[in-house]
Protein backbone atom coordinates (compact mmCIF):
# COMPACT_ATOMS: atom_id res chain seq x y z
CA UNK A 1 0.00 0.00 0.00
CA UNK A 2 2.88 2.35 0.78
CA UNK A 3 4.38 1.65 -2.65
CA UNK A 4 1.04 2.49 -4.29
CA UNK A 5 0.80 5.79 -2.38
CA UNK A 6 4.39 6.64 -3.29
CA UNK A 7 3.80 6.02 -7.01
CA UNK A 8 0.52 7.93 -6.86
CA UNK A 9 2.19 10.99 -5.31
CA UNK A 10 5.39 10.95 -7.38
CA UNK A 11 4.62 9.42 -10.78
CA UNK A 12 2.80 11.62 -13.28
CA UNK A 13 2.53 8.70 -15.71
CA UNK A 14 0.97 6.49 -13.03
CA UNK A 15 -1.51 9.20 -12.02
CA UNK A 16 -2.57 9.87 -15.62
CA UNK A 17 -2.98 6.17 -16.37
CA UNK A 18 -4.90 5.58 -13.14
CA UNK A 19 -7.31 8.49 -13.53
CA UNK A 20 -7.99 7.81 -17.21
CA UNK A 21 -8.62 4.15 -16.36
CA UNK A 22 -11.00 5.17 -13.59
CA UNK A 23 -12.84 7.49 -15.99
CA UNK A 24 -13.18 4.64 -18.50
CA UNK A 25 -14.50 2.34 -15.77
CA UNK A 26 -16.87 5.03 -14.46
CA UNK A 27 -18.38 5.42 -17.93
CA UNK A 28 -18.25 1.78 -19.03
CA UNK A 29 -19.72 0.14 -15.91
CA UNK A 30 -23.01 2.14 -15.93
CA UNK A 31 -23.24 1.71 -19.70
CA UNK A 32 -22.73 -2.05 -19.31
CA UNK A 33 -25.32 -2.29 -16.52
CA UNK A 34 -27.82 -0.29 -18.58
CA UNK A 35 -27.15 -2.45 -21.65
CA UNK A 36 -27.60 -5.64 -19.64
CA UNK A 37 -30.95 -4.68 -18.12
CA UNK A 38 -32.13 -3.16 -21.40
CA UNK A 39 -31.33 -6.39 -23.26
CA UNK A 40 -32.87 -8.40 -20.40
CA UNK A 41 -36.16 -6.52 -20.62
CA UNK A 42 -36.17 -6.59 -24.42
CA UNK A 43 -35.67 -10.37 -24.37
CA UNK A 44 -38.59 -10.73 -21.96
CA UNK A 45 -40.78 -8.49 -24.16
CA UNK A 46 -39.80 -10.55 -27.18
CA UNK A 47 -40.83 -13.76 -25.41
CA UNK A 48 -44.14 -12.12 -24.40
CA UNK A 49 -44.70 -11.37 -28.07
CA UNK A 50 -43.92 -15.02 -28.88
CA UNK A 51 -46.63 -16.12 -26.44
CA UNK A 52 -49.08 -13.79 -28.17
CA UNK A 53 -48.05 -15.15 -31.58
CA UNK A 54 -48.52 -18.76 -30.43
CA UNK A 55 -52.00 -17.89 -29.12
CA UNK A 56 -52.88 -16.09 -32.35
CA UNK A 57 -51.64 -19.08 -34.39
CA UNK A 58 -53.73 -21.53 -32.38
CA UNK A 59 -56.86 -19.36 -32.65
CA UNK A 60 -56.48 -18.52 -36.34
CA UNK A 61 -55.86 -22.11 -37.42
CA UNK A 62 -58.43 -23.58 -34.98
CA UNK A 63 -55.77 -25.97 -33.64
CA UNK A 64 -56.64 -28.26 -30.73
CA UNK A 65 -55.10 -26.78 -27.56
CA UNK A 66 -53.86 -30.12 -26.30
CA UNK A 67 -50.37 -31.14 -25.38
CA UNK A 68 -49.08 -33.91 -27.65
CA UNK A 69 -48.84 -37.35 -26.17
CA UNK A 70 -45.40 -37.76 -24.62
CA UNK A 71 -45.27 -41.40 -25.64
CA UNK A 72 -45.65 -40.35 -29.27
CA UNK A 73 -43.27 -37.41 -29.24
CA UNK A 74 -40.71 -38.56 -26.69
CA UNK A 75 -39.16 -36.46 -23.94
CA UNK A 76 -38.51 -32.83 -24.88
CA UNK A 77 -34.78 -32.14 -24.93
CA UNK A 78 -34.86 -28.34 -25.01
CA UNK A 79 -36.84 -26.92 -22.09
CA UNK A 80 -36.20 -23.41 -23.36
CA UNK A 81 -38.65 -24.04 -26.25
CA UNK A 82 -41.28 -25.74 -24.06
CA UNK A 83 -44.56 -23.78 -24.26
CA UNK A 84 -47.81 -24.90 -22.57
CA UNK A 85 -51.11 -24.33 -24.52
CA UNK A 86 -54.35 -25.25 -22.77
CA UNK A 87 -57.98 -24.23 -22.22
CA UNK A 88 -58.86 -22.82 -18.84
CA UNK A 89 -61.57 -25.03 -17.29
CA UNK A 90 -63.79 -24.15 -14.32
CA UNK A 91 -62.10 -26.87 -12.26
CA UNK A 92 -59.02 -29.04 -12.85
CA UNK A 93 -58.60 -32.17 -10.80
CA UNK A 94 -55.41 -33.95 -9.84
CA UNK A 95 -56.26 -36.67 -12.28
CA UNK A 96 -55.69 -34.51 -15.31
CA UNK A 97 -52.78 -35.04 -17.64
CA UNK A 98 -49.56 -34.35 -15.82
CA UNK A 99 -48.50 -32.14 -18.71
CA UNK A 100 -51.35 -29.71 -18.03
CA UNK A 101 -51.04 -26.91 -15.51
CA UNK A 102 -53.48 -26.54 -12.64
CA UNK A 103 -54.41 -23.00 -13.53
CA UNK A 104 -57.15 -20.97 -11.82
CA UNK A 105 -60.17 -20.40 -14.03
CA UNK A 106 -60.50 -16.76 -13.02
CA UNK A 107 -57.24 -15.51 -14.57
CA UNK A 108 -57.56 -12.13 -16.19
CA UNK A 109 -56.98 -11.69 -19.89
CA UNK A 110 -53.57 -10.61 -21.15
CA UNK A 111 -49.93 -11.10 -20.02
CA UNK A 112 -49.37 -11.99 -16.38
CA UNK A 113 -47.09 -13.96 -14.05
CA UNK A 114 -48.70 -16.72 -11.98
CA UNK A 115 -47.26 -19.20 -9.49
CA UNK A 116 -48.38 -22.74 -10.09
CA UNK A 117 -47.20 -25.16 -7.43
CA UNK A 118 -44.64 -22.59 -6.21
CA UNK A 119 -43.21 -22.39 -9.76
CA UNK A 120 -43.64 -19.01 -11.48
CA UNK A 121 -45.09 -19.10 -15.01
CA UNK A 122 -45.53 -16.35 -17.58
CA UNK A 123 -49.00 -16.68 -19.11
CA UNK A 124 -50.97 -15.09 -21.90
CA UNK A 125 -54.73 -15.54 -21.59
CA UNK A 126 -57.12 -14.78 -24.44
CA UNK A 127 -60.78 -15.70 -25.02
CA UNK A 128 -61.67 -17.87 -28.01
CA UNK A 129 -64.54 -17.44 -30.48
CA UNK A 130 -66.43 -20.28 -28.74
CA UNK A 131 -66.38 -18.46 -25.43
CA UNK A 132 -63.59 -20.52 -23.89
CA UNK A 133 -60.36 -19.02 -22.60
CA UNK A 134 -56.99 -20.05 -24.04
CA UNK A 135 -53.79 -19.91 -21.90
CA UNK A 136 -50.31 -20.01 -23.44
CA UNK A 137 -47.44 -20.15 -20.90
CA UNK A 138 -43.76 -20.66 -20.31
CA UNK A 139 -41.74 -21.04 -17.12
CA UNK A 140 -40.33 -17.74 -15.84
CA UNK A 141 -37.03 -19.39 -14.91
CA UNK A 142 -36.48 -20.50 -18.50
CA UNK A 143 -37.45 -17.07 -19.83
CA UNK A 144 -35.09 -15.33 -17.38
CA UNK A 145 -32.24 -17.63 -18.38
CA UNK A 146 -32.78 -16.72 -22.03
CA UNK A 147 -32.97 -13.02 -21.11
CA UNK A 148 -29.79 -13.24 -19.01
CA UNK A 149 -27.93 -14.91 -21.85
CA UNK A 150 -29.07 -12.13 -24.15
CA UNK A 151 -27.97 -9.47 -21.64
CA UNK A 152 -24.57 -11.11 -21.12
CA UNK A 153 -23.99 -11.27 -24.86
CA UNK A 154 -24.74 -7.54 -24.97
CA UNK A 155 -22.31 -6.78 -22.12
CA UNK A 156 -19.55 -9.05 -23.46
CA UNK A 157 -18.05 -6.36 -25.77
CA UNK A 158 -17.76 -4.02 -22.77
CA UNK A 159 -15.96 -6.71 -20.76
CA UNK A 160 -13.49 -7.24 -23.60
CA UNK A 161 -13.01 -3.58 -24.54
CA UNK A 162 -12.47 -2.18 -21.02
CA UNK A 163 -9.12 -4.01 -20.37
CA UNK A 164 -8.00 -3.23 -23.92
CA UNK A 165 -8.82 0.47 -23.49
CA UNK A 166 -7.03 0.62 -20.12
CA UNK A 167 -3.93 -1.02 -21.65
CA UNK A 168 -4.05 1.36 -24.63
CA UNK A 169 -4.34 4.36 -22.29
CA UNK A 170 -1.29 3.19 -20.33
CA UNK A 171 0.70 2.70 -23.54
CA UNK A 172 -0.37 6.09 -24.92
CA UNK A 173 0.55 7.91 -21.68
CA UNK A 174 3.92 6.16 -21.60
CA UNK A 175 4.53 7.12 -25.23
CA UNK A 176 3.57 10.75 -24.61
CA UNK A 177 5.98 10.97 -21.67
CA UNK A 178 8.81 9.13 -23.45
CA UNK A 179 10.50 12.38 -24.65
CA UNK A 180 10.76 13.49 -21.01
CA UNK A 181 12.29 10.14 -20.06
CA UNK A 182 14.80 10.50 -22.91
CA UNK A 183 15.71 13.99 -21.71
CA UNK A 184 16.25 12.74 -18.17
CA UNK A 185 18.47 9.91 -19.45
CA UNK A 186 20.47 12.42 -21.50
CA UNK A 187 20.97 14.62 -18.44
CA UNK A 188 22.01 11.60 -16.34
CA UNK A 189 24.62 10.59 -18.94
CA UNK A 190 26.18 14.05 -19.01
CA UNK A 191 29.35 14.94 -17.22
CA UNK A 192 29.19 17.52 -14.44
CA UNK A 193 31.08 19.94 -16.70
CA UNK A 194 28.65 19.64 -19.62
CA UNK A 195 26.37 22.70 -19.56
CA UNK A 196 24.90 22.48 -23.05
CA UNK A 197 21.22 23.46 -23.28
CA UNK A 198 18.61 20.74 -23.51
CA UNK A 199 16.74 20.20 -26.77
CA UNK A 200 13.34 21.92 -26.64
CA UNK A 201 12.03 20.67 -29.99
CA UNK A 202 11.26 17.07 -28.98
CA UNK A 203 8.91 17.89 -26.09
CA UNK A 204 5.30 19.06 -25.89
CA UNK A 205 4.37 22.73 -25.70
CA UNK A 206 3.27 22.35 -22.08
CA UNK A 207 6.73 21.10 -21.03
CA UNK A 208 8.78 23.50 -23.20
CA UNK A 209 8.65 26.35 -20.63
CA UNK A 210 10.15 24.03 -18.00
CA UNK A 211 12.95 23.00 -20.39
CA UNK A 212 13.57 26.68 -21.15
CA UNK A 213 13.86 27.44 -17.43
CA UNK A 214 16.33 24.56 -17.00
CA UNK A 215 18.41 25.85 -19.94
CA UNK A 216 18.52 29.34 -18.45
CA UNK A 217 19.62 27.84 -15.15
CA UNK A 218 22.34 25.85 -16.96
CA UNK A 219 23.59 29.04 -18.60
CA UNK A 220 23.77 30.81 -15.24
CA UNK A 221 25.61 27.86 -13.69
CA UNK A 222 28.00 27.73 -16.67
CA UNK A 223 28.69 31.46 -16.35
CA UNK A 224 29.33 31.04 -12.64
CA UNK A 225 31.69 28.11 -13.24
CA UNK A 226 33.55 30.06 -15.95
CA UNK A 227 33.97 32.97 -13.55
CA UNK A 228 35.38 30.63 -10.91
CA UNK A 229 37.78 29.07 -13.41
CA UNK A 230 38.95 32.50 -14.58
CA UNK A 231 39.48 33.57 -10.98
CA UNK A 232 41.43 30.39 -10.25
CA UNK A 233 43.60 30.77 -13.34
CA UNK A 234 44.18 34.51 -12.74
CA UNK A 235 45.01 33.99 -9.07
CA UNK A 236 47.45 31.18 -9.84
CA UNK A 237 49.04 33.21 -12.63
CA UNK A 238 49.45 36.29 -10.43
CA UNK A 239 50.94 34.26 -7.59
CA UNK A 240 53.41 32.45 -9.84
CA UNK A 241 55.54 35.52 -10.48
CA UNK A 242 56.20 36.44 -6.81
CA UNK A 243 56.80 32.78 -5.95
CA UNK A 244 59.32 32.52 -8.77
CA UNK A 245 61.06 35.64 -7.50
CA UNK A 246 61.14 34.24 -3.97
CA UNK A 247 62.55 30.97 -5.27
CA UNK A 248 65.33 32.83 -7.09
CA UNK A 249 66.13 34.83 -3.95
CA UNK A 250 66.27 31.61 -1.94
CA UNK A 251 68.60 30.04 -4.52
CA UNK A 252 70.85 33.11 -4.41
CA UNK A 253 70.81 33.04 -0.64
CA UNK A 254 71.77 29.36 -0.61
CA UNK A 255 74.77 30.12 -2.86
CA UNK A 256 76.20 32.56 -0.32
CA UNK A 257 78.44 31.76 2.64
CA UNK A 258 75.94 30.77 5.36
CA UNK A 259 76.42 29.07 8.65
CA UNK A 260 75.25 25.47 8.94
CA UNK A 261 72.34 26.59 11.14
CA UNK A 262 71.20 29.14 8.54
CA UNK A 263 71.41 26.58 5.74
CA UNK A 264 69.37 24.13 7.82
CA UNK A 265 66.65 26.78 8.26
CA UNK A 266 66.81 27.77 4.58
CA UNK A 267 66.16 24.21 3.35
CA UNK A 268 62.51 23.98 4.58
CA UNK A 269 61.87 27.41 3.03
CA UNK A 270 63.11 26.27 -0.36
CA UNK A 271 61.07 23.05 -0.13
CA UNK A 272 57.93 24.99 0.76
CA UNK A 273 58.46 27.35 -2.17
CA UNK A 274 58.88 24.40 -4.53
CA UNK A 275 55.66 22.81 -3.23
CA UNK A 276 53.82 26.11 -3.67
CA UNK A 277 55.09 26.43 -7.23
CA UNK A 278 54.02 22.84 -7.99
CA UNK A 279 50.57 23.55 -6.51
CA UNK A 280 50.18 26.67 -8.66
CA UNK A 281 51.14 24.71 -11.77
CA UNK A 282 48.53 22.08 -10.88
CA UNK A 283 45.91 24.78 -10.37
CA UNK A 284 46.71 26.30 -13.76
CA UNK A 285 46.53 22.85 -15.36
CA UNK A 286 43.16 22.18 -13.67
CA UNK A 287 41.78 25.52 -14.88
CA UNK A 288 42.96 24.81 -18.43
CA UNK A 289 41.54 21.27 -18.35
CA UNK A 290 38.09 22.55 -17.32
CA UNK A 291 38.00 25.28 -19.96
CA UNK A 292 35.60 24.34 -22.77
CA UNK A 293 35.71 27.55 -24.80
CA UNK A 294 36.03 27.91 -28.55
CA UNK A 295 39.73 28.71 -28.26
CA UNK A 296 40.42 25.16 -27.07
CA UNK A 297 38.43 23.65 -29.93
CA UNK A 298 40.55 25.54 -32.44
CA UNK A 299 43.72 23.98 -30.93
CA UNK A 300 42.63 20.35 -31.39
CA UNK A 301 45.04 18.33 -33.54
CA UNK A 302 45.89 14.68 -34.18
CA UNK A 303 48.11 13.73 -31.23
CA UNK A 304 50.35 10.63 -31.21
CA UNK A 305 49.75 8.88 -27.91
CA UNK A 306 52.91 6.80 -28.29
CA UNK A 307 55.08 9.91 -28.73
CA UNK A 308 53.47 11.67 -25.76
CA UNK A 309 53.86 8.56 -23.60
CA UNK A 310 57.53 8.22 -24.54
CA UNK A 311 58.22 11.87 -23.73
CA UNK A 312 56.43 11.79 -20.35
CA UNK A 313 58.17 8.55 -19.31
CA UNK A 314 61.58 10.07 -20.17
CA UNK A 315 60.76 13.12 -18.06
CA UNK A 316 59.65 10.90 -15.16
CA UNK A 317 62.67 8.61 -15.17
CA UNK A 318 64.81 10.76 -12.82
CA UNK A 319 62.06 10.73 -10.17
CA UNK A 320 61.55 6.97 -10.61
CA UNK A 321 65.28 6.24 -10.35
CA UNK A 322 65.57 8.41 -7.26
CA UNK A 323 62.83 6.31 -5.61
CA UNK A 324 64.27 3.03 -6.98
CA UNK A 325 61.11 2.32 -9.00
CA UNK A 326 61.14 0.37 -12.24
CA UNK A 327 58.92 1.74 -15.06
CA UNK A 328 57.70 -0.65 -17.74
CA UNK A 329 56.04 0.52 -20.96
CA UNK A 330 54.01 -1.56 -23.38
CA UNK A 331 52.95 0.68 -26.27
CA UNK A 332 53.88 -0.92 -29.55
CA UNK A 333 50.79 0.29 -31.40
CA UNK A 334 50.79 3.76 -32.93
CA UNK A 335 47.56 5.53 -31.99
CA UNK A 336 46.48 9.07 -32.83
CA UNK A 337 43.76 10.96 -31.03
CA UNK A 338 41.94 14.18 -31.95
CA UNK A 339 42.68 16.33 -28.90
CA UNK A 340 44.83 19.15 -27.60
CA UNK A 341 48.36 17.93 -27.01
CA UNK A 342 48.74 19.75 -23.69
CA UNK A 343 45.72 17.82 -22.38
CA UNK A 344 47.16 14.43 -23.33
CA UNK A 345 50.51 15.37 -21.80
CA UNK A 346 48.83 16.50 -18.55
CA UNK A 347 46.68 13.36 -18.50
CA UNK A 348 49.54 10.86 -18.78
CA UNK A 349 51.96 12.90 -16.64
CA UNK A 350 49.55 13.07 -13.70
CA UNK A 351 48.85 9.34 -13.90
CA UNK A 352 52.54 8.40 -13.96
CA UNK A 353 53.51 10.96 -11.28
CA UNK A 354 50.79 9.64 -8.95
CA UNK A 355 51.90 6.05 -9.55
CA UNK A 356 55.56 6.87 -8.81
CA UNK A 357 54.70 9.00 -5.79
CA UNK A 358 52.63 6.32 -4.04
CA UNK A 359 54.77 3.30 -4.96
CA UNK A 360 57.24 2.30 -2.23
CA UNK A 361 60.99 2.01 -3.05
CA UNK A 362 61.78 -1.14 -4.99
CA UNK A 363 58.30 -1.26 -6.55
CA UNK A 364 57.30 -1.07 -10.18
CA UNK A 365 54.96 0.93 -12.44
CA UNK A 366 53.50 -0.53 -15.63
CA UNK A 367 52.13 1.67 -18.45
CA UNK A 368 50.15 0.00 -21.24
CA UNK A 369 48.57 1.33 -24.41
CA UNK A 370 45.99 -0.77 -26.27
CA UNK A 371 44.17 0.12 -29.47
CA UNK A 372 40.85 -1.27 -30.68
CA UNK A 373 38.58 -0.17 -33.53
CA UNK A 374 37.25 3.21 -32.42
CA UNK A 375 38.72 2.94 -28.90
CA UNK A 376 42.08 3.39 -27.18
CA UNK A 377 42.83 2.18 -23.65
CA UNK A 378 45.54 3.58 -21.38
CA UNK A 379 46.42 1.61 -18.24
CA UNK A 380 48.77 2.73 -15.47
CA UNK A 381 49.36 0.10 -12.77
CA UNK A 382 51.52 0.45 -9.65
CA UNK A 383 52.50 -1.72 -6.70
CA UNK A 384 51.53 0.83 -4.04
CA UNK A 385 48.89 0.54 -1.30
CA UNK A 386 45.98 1.14 -3.70
CA UNK A 387 42.71 2.91 -3.00
CA UNK A 388 39.82 1.35 -1.13
CA UNK A 389 36.51 1.06 -2.99
CA UNK A 390 34.79 3.39 -0.50
CA UNK A 391 37.16 6.23 -1.48
CA UNK A 392 37.34 5.75 -5.24
CA UNK A 393 34.72 8.41 -5.92
CA UNK A 394 36.16 10.94 -3.48
CA UNK A 395 39.69 10.84 -4.89
CA UNK A 396 38.48 12.72 -7.98
CA UNK A 397 37.47 15.72 -5.86
CA UNK A 398 39.95 18.63 -5.89
CA UNK A 399 42.39 18.66 -2.93
CA UNK A 400 41.12 15.34 -1.57
CA UNK A 401 43.85 13.16 -0.07
CA UNK A 402 43.51 9.51 0.94
CA UNK A 403 43.52 9.18 4.71
CA UNK A 404 46.78 7.86 6.11
CA UNK A 405 48.87 8.96 3.13
CA UNK A 406 52.14 10.62 4.08
CA UNK A 407 53.16 11.53 0.51
CA UNK A 408 53.53 15.11 -0.63
CA UNK A 409 50.94 16.23 -3.15
CA UNK A 410 48.23 18.74 -3.90
CA UNK A 411 45.30 16.32 -4.31
CA UNK A 412 44.61 17.71 -7.80
CA UNK A 413 46.14 15.03 -10.02
CA UNK A 414 43.13 12.72 -10.41
CA UNK A 415 40.77 15.72 -10.55
CA UNK A 416 42.72 17.02 -13.57
CA UNK A 417 42.67 13.55 -15.14
CA UNK A 418 38.90 13.23 -14.72
CA UNK A 419 38.27 16.69 -16.26
CA UNK A 420 40.36 15.85 -19.32
CA UNK A 421 38.79 12.40 -19.75
CA UNK A 422 35.28 13.86 -19.48
CA UNK A 423 35.99 16.50 -22.14
CA UNK A 424 37.33 13.76 -24.45
CA UNK A 425 34.08 11.75 -23.93
CA UNK A 426 36.04 8.96 -22.29
CA UNK A 427 35.66 6.86 -19.15
CA UNK A 428 37.95 6.33 -16.18
CA UNK A 429 37.96 3.33 -13.87
CA UNK A 430 39.95 2.47 -10.73
CA UNK A 431 40.75 -1.14 -9.83
CA UNK A 432 43.09 -3.11 -7.64
CA UNK A 433 46.21 -4.17 -9.50
CA UNK A 434 45.60 -7.76 -8.40
CA UNK A 435 42.19 -9.36 -8.23
CA UNK A 436 43.14 -11.91 -5.58
CA UNK A 437 44.12 -9.27 -2.99
CA UNK A 438 43.57 -5.52 -2.43
CA UNK A 439 47.02 -4.67 -3.65
CA UNK A 440 48.22 -1.79 -5.87
CA UNK A 441 46.17 0.48 -8.09
CA UNK A 442 45.26 0.16 -11.73
CA UNK A 443 43.87 3.21 -13.51
CA UNK A 444 42.07 2.35 -16.77
CA UNK A 445 41.16 5.13 -19.21
CA UNK A 446 39.12 4.45 -22.35
CA UNK A 447 39.01 7.16 -24.99
CA UNK A 448 37.09 7.08 -28.29
CA UNK A 449 39.33 7.72 -31.28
Amino acid sequence: MDGFKTRLSHSLQFRLSLWLSLVILAMAVPAGVYSFFSAFHEANDLQDDQLRQVAALVLSRDLPPATPDRRATGKMKDNESKVIVQILAPAQSDGDDDTSLHLPADLRDGIQTVKVGHVPWRLFVKPTASGQRLAVGQQTEVRDEIARDSGLRTVMPFMVLIPILIALVSIMVRGMLRPIAKLSQEVDRRDDQDMRPLDEQQVADEIRPLIGSINRLLRRVADNMDAQRRFLADAAHELRSPLTALSLQAENLAATDLSPASKARLLPLRQGLNRSKALLEQLLTLARSQNTGASRISQITQVSLQAVLRRVVEDSLPLAQANQIDIGVNADTEVTLAAQEVDIVALIRNLIDNAIRYTPPGGNVEVRLHAQPGLVTVEVEDSGPGIQETERERVFDPFYRVLGSDQDGSGLGLSIVKSIVARLNGKIELQHARSDAPYGLKVIIRLPT
